[in-house]
């Protein structure tokens, strides 16, 4: 079997690794660094995971038995899995990435962040480190409650990237002002490391455009929830209306397209005029309609390369990032325009369903609605 290399898509073939090492490695082209050594940030790859809970204000909070020279096990996937799980580890190897810095409130974290990669550039104040070390990429790994604000900030202060965990963030407002600092500024912004990140999301939106399936008709998806949102990479307008009642509902695109929220749904299924895309976790499945002497029939057709294979974690979210600032992307599959639009419906949802069903035109007026999630990372 071939062994592959998570950061650049291409198989190494027998022999080509002693080769590759033999030779100068090339100089780095970016500079990064990370805000928030939890565990999307730095913990993942160092210990097992834990739910203990803590204030998110709480400076010293509770950290489990860290394992420094823990290493991630490479998997021979066909979609390059086998991955790194946090945001240090994942920048760290990639040959096109120099990570220089890190900035972290809890001193026991941050002196482990330091350890684990050999560096002195160690911040308890990430405008400081933002300022002072002139970053190209900035993984902002805080929790919720700061990423907006430090989104903002790293874009002001000469990011060329920046990847921010989910939920990207809690308010209308806030995300529109994380969206606007990095639209203003051309400073793609990928908002979360979910399964939307996989490569094979970007094969399933060509194959959508290419035709395969026809003219699209509508998109369904399950129910709202946790900003991790498969079903807007496929909506390229912009949402007009939606309509719901407890959390689940639609939304119509100002194209006339709708997206319909159930429970059970899978993750999303595209449904065109010619066949359907199906992405049921963790399998991607293609139906076409084909002219047969029995005549018009549904037939299951074989996935292109890839198909999507777990663990896919933070790799893709910063590789997206990457392809943007390298000019080989236009925006991330998870952008955080596309995170703040289902933000907005999911709101919407809420808000219609409060009012009995009603229609709920978008954009909503109130900039200050948002969306509380108990989350600890």
């Amino acid at each position: 079997m071939k062994r592959r290399s998570f950061f650049t898509g291409a198989a190494l073939l027998p022999g080509a690794a002693a080769q590759a090492q033999s030779r100068v490695a090339p100089k780095k082209k970016y500079r990064a660094g990370v805000i928030g050594l939890g565990w999307t940030g730095l913990l993942y790859d160092l210990a097992q995971r834990t739910d203990e809970k803590f204030n998110v204000d709480d400076i010293n909070r509770p950290t489990p038995p860290l394992d420094m020279q823990r290493r991630v096990h490479f998997h021979n996937h066909p979609g390059e899995e086998g991955l790194p799980q946090s945001y240090s580890v994942a920048l760290d190897a990639r040959p096109d990435v120099e990570l220089v810095a890190g900035a972290e409130r809890d001193p026991k974290r941050l002196a482990a962040f330091g350890e684990r990669f050999g560096l002195k550039a160690l911040y308890t104040d990430a405008i400081e480190m933002m300022r002072k070390e002139r970053l190209d990429i900035v993984a902002v790994c805080t929790n919720t409650k700061g990423r907006s604000f430090l989104t903002v900030k790293a874009a002001e202060l000469g990011a060329k990237g920046i990847v921010a965990e989910k939920p990207m963030c809690h308010t209308l407002a806030e995300a529109d002002a994380m969206v606007k600092a990095c639209a203003d500024r051309k400073v793609p912004l990928s908002a979360g490391a979910i399964s939307t990140t996989h490569p094979s999301f970007g094969r399933a939106k060509q194959l959508v455009r290419d035709g395969v399936i026809g003219e699209l008709i509508s998109i369904e998806s399950g129910v709202q929830g946790s900003q991790h949102q498969n079903w807007a990479y496929f909506v390229d307008g912009k949402i007009a209306w939606v309509s719901g009642a407890g959390g689940q509902g639609m939304a119509v695109t100002s194209e006339g397209l709708a997206i319909h929220f159930r429970r059970g749904a899978p993750g999303v299924r595209l449904s065109g005029s010619k066949g359907e895309i199906i992405f049921d976790r963790p399998t991607w499945k293609l139906n076409v309609q084909l002219d047969t002497p029995a005549g018009r029939q549904s037939v299951v057709s074989p996935w292109p390369d890839p198909q999507f294979v777990e663990p896919y974690h933070s790799v893709y979210t910063i590789d997206d990032v990457v392809a943007c600032m390298d000019g080989r992307m236009d925006e991330p599959k998870n952008s955080g325009r596309r995170v703040a639009m289902a933000i907005e419906v999911e709101i919407a949802l809420r808000e219609s369903s409060q009012r009995g069903g009603d229609k709920v035109n978008l954009p909503l007026a109130d900039r200050s609605l948002g969306l509380t999630y108990d989350w600890f990372r």
